[in-house]
């Protein structure tokens, strides 16, 4: 009891840093440090891919390359699918926050259904995102590997560059393949929740701000898409 108590009075002094001055809990600050970093590693990415964009001449046109729907068809969508993507990650990041807000209300079941939601939101982005893949290594693209020289026309509005086409792939595949696994670490952090979220383990902690801390990554990653989706699909 002593040990405790002289513990208890070392917090009080005022060499023990006082009141946070945002009042946020730990964990939501080292998620928030967390966050700061890994935007600086897209940013990196990105930059690096501006820089490439705009220092050729000719580049593969995105209306060309991105205009099929994987499985109904080839040609003649340009950007329906990614759009269709971007609709469902958008979704499933509404749906985290009705489960942050049902969180706050320390309301079970209406938690549990929307990080179901979320879930399936998750896993349907990967779905389109495996099946864009698929489709452009169909069509020649790969990290190293470019379609034939008579096929690369059709991706080129004006001269074709086989460099551009290469740095393209690499880039597209490096940059979207980051986020996709990002996008999978945030499903798997989110069936994590839900389990402890039905075994009633916020219910014992008496909140559910783990929810909120999950949230934080999951609106991260889909705020990163939104850059990708305008470096990639409408430059």
């Amino acid at each position: 009891m002593n040990s405790l108590s002289q513990l208890d009075q070392v917090k009080t002094t005022p060499w023990s840093g006082g009141r946070s001055p945002w009042s946020v809990e730990y964990g939501k600050i080292m998620m928030w440090f967390f966050l700061l970093s890994d935007a600086f590693t897209f940013s990196s990415l990105l930059v690096y891919y501006g820089a490439q964009r705009f220092t050729k001449f000719t580049w593969p046109d995105p209306d060309l390359v991105f205009q099929s729907i994987p499985g109904v068809m080839d040609s003649g969508a340009p950007l329906v699918f990614v759009g269709i993507m971007t609709f469902i990650l958008i979704m499933s990041s509404v749906t985290m926050v009705l489960a942050v807000e049902a969180g706050h209300r320390r309301s079970k079941n209406e938690v549990v259904g929307w990080m179901i939601a979320t879930i399936i939101g998750g896993f349907m982005f990967l779905g389109c995102q495996a099946l864009e893949w698929t489709h452009l290594h169909h069509e020649g693209f790969w990290w190293g590997t470019i379609p034939k020289a008579e096929e690369l026309q059709h991706f080129f509005v004006g001269p074709v560059s086989n460099v551009a086409a290469q740095q393209f792939a690499n880039l597209f595949f490096t940059i979207t393949g980051f986020h996709g696994f990002h996008v999978f670490t945030g499903v798997l952090l989110n069936i994590i929740i839900l389990i402890m979220t039905i075994n009633g383990t916020f219910e014992k902690r008496g909140h559910y701000l783990m929810i909120e801390k999950v949230g934080l990554y999951w609106h991260f990653v889909d705020l990163v898409w939104v850059f990708v989706f305008t470096f990639f699909y409408l430059v």
